[in-house]
């Protein structure tokens, strides 16, 4: 199972590699293209259709290593790409139309509501299948608007996003589920093979495509393990939290902003340079820097969050302890980031104001 967890990581990313250059040709021909505005910094027009080049790989990576050998199996795959795919067109459409709040929302409930038909399903060990659908569709269309707000840096989102998809991987090949660890690999080798062309200074962006397939994979990477085998049982049943720290940035960060906005009187769907990427820039960083800190941060959280897989109660209140500590530091820097920007008395932030800056 590891060599075809393998194989798919190899195919995805060899296929964004490729594939991207043809992306960036595809949207200045089809008229997909960022252009520089009030909130938006790069020196020109930026191609938008990185998502479609990262979908391409993550599904020729999956199916390039065989179909699944059961009917469950087949019905969540398909699940899952379909919900991809969907996702993918919301996107493009945002892209294209600049969908209003409502109609975006709708489409990731309605994105949500097909992968729950498809069979993900967050349970939390709670016998209710309404209850039940009800969670997965909150969680999807809060992790789908996690990524898409997590998207305002160069190699911000997908550098995240393949750190969670490996961390997502690794924990089904722990427990030999062939299906979510070929997934994970293959959405992960996507991200890795598209991020040579996005950081450290991108040639082409995600868009919103690319942001919302890649918060829907994770999404559903984050429902596809099985946390407590019952086989091998864990110690406690605190792996259910595994998927919530894995994400914890994206979803701090997502929590942040609307607070943010909401106590502004701004609409929380229009963007702005209140995320915490633009935080660590205001406090010195470069860009650059930001974005390494919060690969960082992501893998510090997700590696301690594997620990509860096997950790006895003791050590699982320990991990959750180093989580929240983590996070007080990155709430501090929230706060400290803005209270500098506060005191520079509205004036001009040169560094969010060089190329790379997009939302």
């Amino acid at each position: 199972m590891i060599t075809q967890a393998l194989l798919a990581f190899v195919i995805a990313a060899i296929v964004a590699l490729i594939a991207t250059p043809a992306a960036m040709s595809a949207s200045r021909r089809l008229g997909f293209m960022d252009e520089p505005g009030s909130r938006k910094s790069h020196a020109g027009p930026m191609p938008l259709l990185g998502g479609v080049a990262v979908f391409m790989a993550v599904v020729l990576g999956a199916l390039g290593t065989g179909w699944p050998t059961t009917a469950a199996d087949s019905h969540r795959l398909l699940g899952v790409l379909g919900g991809g795919a969907l996702a993918l067109v919301l996107g493009l459409t945002d892209d294209r139309r600049d969908l209003r709040a409502g109609p975006k929302l709708a489409g990731q409930i309605l994105i949500a509501v097909v992968a729950a038909a498809g069979g993900l399903r967050v349970t939390l060990f709670i016998p209710v299948p309404a209850l039940q659908w009800l969670l997965t569709v909150l969680w999807l269309a809060t992790v789908m608007n996690a990524l898409n707000f997590l998207d305002n840096m160069d190699g911000l989102c997908a550098g995240v996003g393949a750190i969670c998809a490996l961390i997502f991987g690794g924990i089904a090949l722990a427990h030999q589920q062939t299906l979510a660890a070929t997934l994970a690999a293959a959405t992960a080798g996507a991200l890795a093979g598209f991020l040579p062309w996005n950081f450290p200074r991108a040639k082409i962006f995600l868009g919103d495509s690319g942001s919302h397939f890649t918060g829907f994979m994770l999404g559903a990477l984050a429902m596809l393990p099985d946390y407590y085998v019952h086989q091998q049982p864990s110690p406690t049943q605190l792996p259910v939290l595994i998927p919530v720290i894995v994400l914890a940035l994206p979803l701090f960060d997502l929590v942040a902003v609307m607070w943010s906005r909401w106590r502004r009187g701004a609409p929380i769907h229009i963007g702005d340079a209140n995320h915490l990427s633009h935080r660590l820039v205001q406090l010195g960083l470069s860009r650059f820097g930001a974005v390494l800190v919060l690969h960082t941060l992501t893998l510090v959280l997700s590696l301690g969050a594997v620990e509860l897989l096997w950790a006895p109660r003791w050590a699982a209140v320990l991990v959750i302890a180093q989580t929240a500590g983590v996070l007080a530091i990155v709430m501090a820097l929230q706060y400290y980031g803005a209270k500098r920007q506060a005191d520079l008395g509205g004036e001009r932030n040169t560094r969010l104001d060089q190329p790379g800056y997009h939302r």
